[in-house]
């Protein structure tokens, strides 16, 4: 796995809510990276596979784009009826 192929995996998962130990998995493997240059394949399976996982599923950290704003509902007034003319 490459630098670049990296940071796009992990600006992917930035997108999700990842559990404590996801997270931690995420911050070892940058580290491990920045040192050797390459990740180990079973921490690149792992990362694929949790890219994968996350995917499936809808983003869910608070951002202005995805975030649904919630609006009271609007009080309807009865309409009056009108005089019909003849």
């Amino acid at each position: 796995m490459n630098k670049a192929r990296l940071e796009w995996v992990m600006s992917g998962l930035n997108q999700y809510a990842l559990t404590q130990a996801e997270d931690q998995f995420l911050k070892t493997a940058v580290e491990d990276f920045d040192k050797k240059n390459e990740l180990t394949e079973r921490q690149e399976d792992r990362l694929e596979t949790l890219y994968k996982e996350k995917s499936q599923s809808i983003p869910n950290k608070k951002s202005d784009r995805f975030s649904v704003k919630k609006s009271d509902p609007q009080k309807v007034k009865p309409r009056r009826p009108r005089a019909r003319a003849f």
